[in-house]
């Protein structure tokens, strides 16, 4: 299991620039980020990296915690340390937000694995979500789902790291799940390029929500064109 934890810097943004600003200005503090990269073959096989960061206002920095599995047999181990980070930033960092994009596919494969492997646990009950994707449909009125990688454009966020698709995220883990041995054949380059991939997802997430009046500009500007 690769365990990972950093710090990131933050840049420097405006309070006044977050998404539901008008109900809770320090929503941006409450909550978690959260992302999965996963397997899926008609239904879900497994998690291959768990990715959740928060703020630490305190330091002004960006908390990034990652989990990878390198075999099949970490599969249960991966969903017991999500659970067990849930319920740390419910209980311990009261959070009670969690930010996603396009959550309910990440939801979807996490209970669907958590029943599987009789880890009882609902992420729903501990915290209220926010799915990104679907508060930019609510005031672009687009019934065609945006892409995380559109929005963050819009946000103005540069990416600093490589991108890579989901179908070769997802063919690198059916190979782990299936041949123990694999870990070690891989690259070292191609699992940071997967975390890394992942790391930005999750980072991204925190500078979408608080550059939202960026994005509402955005859409004005268009419907007024």
């Amino acid at each position: 299991m690769r365990i990972l934890e950093q710090y990131c810097d933050v840049e420097e943004f405006d309070i006044d620039s977050v998404l539901n600003g008008d109900v809770d200005i320090e929503v941006y503090k409450h909550a978690i980020y959260f992302d999965l990269e996963h397997y899926v073959y008609k239904k879900p096989i497994c998690i291959g990296v768990f990715g959740c960061c928060y703020y630490d206002d305190d330091l002004k920095k960006l908390k990034v915690t990652q989990y990878m599995i390198e075999n099949k047999y970490e599969i249960h181990t991966l969903l017991l340390l999500a659970k067990d980070y849930f319920k740390k930033m419910y209980l311990e960092f009261s959070k009670k937000y969690i930010i996603t994009f396009s959550g309910n596919n990440d939801f979807t494969v996490i209970n669907y694995l958590f029943n599987q492997y009789n880890v009882d646990f609902d992420i729903k009950n501990y915290f209220e979500e926010i799915d990104l994707q679907k508060e930019f449909s609510k005031i672009s009125n687009n019934k065609d789902n945006i892409g995380l990688k559109n929005l963050e454009k819009i946000a103005g966020i540069d990416r600093k790291n490589e991108l890579m698709s989901g179908v070769t995220i997802a063919k690198t883990f059916a190979k782990i799940v299936k041949d123990y041995d694999y870990i070690n054949r891989i690259p070292e380059d191609k699992v940071k390029k997967i975390l890394n991939y992942n790391l930005d997802d999750v980072v991204n997430l925190f500078y979408i929500y608080v550059r939202w009046k960026k994005i509402e500009k955005y859409i004005l500007d268009i419907k007024e064109d």
